[in-house]
C-alpha cells in the first residue's frame, strides 16, 4: 500500500489536501527549534494540519555541524532531543537525515574519523527516538552536495553499523539517476529501505521527463516496498504540475 506526498511548507498543506496527497514532508528546520517563542507559534501549525505531517525532510541547519572538528555535542544533543519530542508531538512517522552542509566533511578532516562521528549520532539520534513511532532515514546525496554517503549501498552500511531499529535509509530517485546508481540497488538493500523520493529529468515533478519511472517501479516492487512516497523537486506550475504528478505517481504504481 503506498501513500503520496508533497515536500512543501506547511501553508501548502490544505491546497495539497484538495489535490488528493495523503500527507505533506516539511522541512524540521522551519519549526525553528533552537527558537523557543518561534517554535512554539510554529507548532500548532503543524499539529493542526488539515493533511498530516507524516514526514519531514532538512534535519539539521546548515550551521550545525555532525562531522569534523566544528561539532558542538551539547548543541547538537539538545537540538536532537528537541527534534524527537516534537517530531513525537506532530505525529510524524519518517524524518529524513539529508543535509549535505551539515554532513560534509571538511578539507583536512581524515573521513575514518568523519565516519566515526556519523555513525555515534545515528546510534544518539536512534536511542532519542526509542519509543517515539519516528523513523530516521538515512538520505544518500549525489557529490555535488556532500561528499559523505552518495549511494543507497553506502547509507545501508552505515545502518547496518548502527543496527537501531529507528535508523532506516531512504532512496531518492533524483539522487540515484545523478550518480547513475543501479536500480538493483533498491532490491538489493530491501530490507533497509523505509522511504522514497522522487522527482524526474532536471529535479522537476514526476511524469514532466524522461526517468526510466518502470524500471524503477518495478525494481522497488521486486523489493516488495510498501510505504510513503513523497515528490521532492522543483515545481514551475504548482496547481498543474502538482495535480498531474499524483495521477502519474498512483498511475506508475499502480
Amino acid at each position: 500500500m503506498y501513500t503520496f506526498g508533497w515536500c512543501s511548507d506547511i501553508q501548502q498543506a490544505e491546497r495539497l489536501k484538495g489535490l488528493g496527497f495523503d500527507y505533506i514532508e516539511c522541512a524540521l528546520v522551519s519549526l525553528n527549534l533552537e527558537n523557543e517563542e518561534e517554535y512554539a507559534a510554529k507548532l500548532p501549525l503543524f499539529m493542526d494540519s488539515p493533511l498530516p505531517v507524516s514526514a519531514f525532510n532538512i534535519f539539521f541547519p546548515g550551521d550545525i555541524k555532525v562531522v569534523g572538528p566544528e561539532v558542538d555535542l551539547e548543541r547538537l544533543q539538545r537540538y536532537i532531543h528537541k527534534a524527537a519530542k516534537a517530531l513525537n508531538q506532530i505525529g510524524a512517522k519518517t524524518v529524513v537525515l539529508g543535509s549535505g552542509r551539515s554532513r560534509n566533511i571538511p578539507d583536512g578532516w581524515e573521513r575514518s574519523r568523519s565516519e566515526e562521528q556519523f555513525v555515534q549520532l545515528l546510534s544518539h539520534i536512534g536511542e532519542e527516538f526509542a519509543g517515539t513511532g519516528v523513523t530516521l532515514v538515512i538520505e544518500p546525496l549525489n557529490k555535488k552536495e556532500s561528499n559523505l554517503i552518495n549511494s543507497v549501498s553506502e547509507a545501508v552500511s552505515f545502518a547496518k553499523q548502527v543496527n537501531h531499529p529507528s535508523v532506516r535509509v531512504l532512496a531518492d530517485f533524483y539522487h540515484m539517476d545523478e550518480e547513475k546508481e543501479s536500480l538493483h540497488t533498491l532490491i538489493d538493500n530491501k530490507s533497509w529501505l523505509h522511504h522514497i523520493h522522487l522527482a524526474d529529468t532536471g529535479r522537476f515533478s514526476p511524469g514532466t521527463g524522461q526517468y526510466p519511472y518502470d524500471q524503477f517501479v518495478a525494481a522497488l516492487q521486486t523489493a516488495g516496498y510498501e510505504g510513503m512516497i513523497s515528490a521532492e523537486c522543483t515545481v514551475r506550475d504548482p496547481e498543474v504540475e502538482q495535480r498531474e504528478s499524483l495521477a502519474f505517481m498512483k498511475r506508475v504504481f499502480g
